[in-house]
């Protein structure tokens, strides 16, 4: 839950979650739906798909116990070099070089790395790994976790209470603040769409099943035309309507920003008439509005809803 996303987001979500599940042989058991339902709203869903395999492959291949080693660890779904060597070093206290964006930060002012990210990531991991110890590893990885997450940290850091401020390179050379650096980043597109909201009178919402894989796979969403890049072109994109409606585009715009692009969403909302409620398409469902939140609905999509029921 933290790759990528705060503590301060995560706790609540992590509670419940391990209240839900408190077993890997619990979670590998969930339906992946009520696992992607109780991770909606924290983004990167891939992350919900991996673990929930994870788990499965721990309960049916490792008789519940993660495997130690590295080569194992990294066999199983989602996991990468960073969570392969935070598990051996936290879990299991081996000596393995755990290196997140903390770590990162920690380690290219201490030597003064002035390449870029990503390019200065082969260095910092050399010269992370130089400094495991042999004991107590995985006290040594949260500690250097925690340096970074509250000492050294990336605008205005604490040298002056840094356990390491008289061996930092960055420090003595007047430029720790400006480490690590990072080159430009390219602008991200912009997608436009047309989502559709088709109420029932009761208030029931129609909701699709996203493809497994891809972007928020195996969510929740209403439908929507294809997002493309581009001035969005209401005509064309009624035509991908699920079903004919007296479709009313309203005004205003949704905006989400994912990773790699921002996405506008314009609205059309329909109200179901009686004839067409029994053609809806494979994967489609009615959900009541005030049972939105037993759904996998990504952000995006609450937006959407919200934006079609508040008008």
């Amino acid at each position: 839950m933290l790759q990528q996303t705060t503590v301060a987001t995560v706790g609540e979500y992590f509670r419940r979650f391990v209240e839900r599940w408190p077993t890997v042989e619990a979670l590998a058991e969930a339906p992946l739906d009520d696992v992607l339902s109780a991770w909606a709203g924290l983004g990167y869903y891939a992350r919900a798909r991996n673990l929930h395999a994870c788990a499965q492959a721990v309960a049916n291949d490792h008789a519940g116990r993660f495997p130690e080693d590295e080569a194992g660890l990294r066999a199983l779904p989602g996991v990468g070099p960073y969570t392969a060597a935070a598990i051996q070093a936290i879990a299991f206290d081996r000596p393995a070089s755990a290196v997140d964006g903390n770590v990162e930060r920690v380690i290219a002012r201490l030597y003064a790395i002035e390449t870029p990210l990503p390019d200065a990531k082969p260095d910092i991991h050399v010269r992370a790994a130089r400094l495991v110890p042999q004991q107590r590893a995985g006290d040594y990885a949260q500690a250097m976790m925690d340096l970074g997450a509250t000492v050294c940290i990336p605008r205005n850091p604490r040298c002056v209470i840094c356990p390491l401020m008289q061996g930092c390179k960055g420090r003595r050379q007047g430029i720790a603040e400006d480490l690590p650096r990072r080159a430009p980043k390219a602008e991200k597109p912009t997608r436009r769409g047309l989502a559709f909201v088709l109420l029932r009178k009761d208030g029931a919402v129609l909701l699709r099943k996203r493809p497994a894989k891809g972007l928020l796979g195996g969510m929740d969403e209403v439908p929507s035309s294809a997002w493309r890049e581009g001035p969005f072109v209401e005509a064309p994109a009624l035509a991908e309507a699920p079903l004919p409606a007296r479709w009313t585009v309203m005004e205003g715009r949704v905006r989400h920003t994912f990773t790699h692009f921002h996405l506008e969403l314009t609205v059309a909302r329909a109200i179901a008439t009686t004839g067409r409620l029994a053609a809806l398409a494979p994967g489609t469902s009615w959900c009541e509005l005030d049972r939105l939140d037993e759904r996998a609905l990504p952000t995006v999509m609450r937006k959407v809803i919200e934006h079609a029921v508040k008008a």
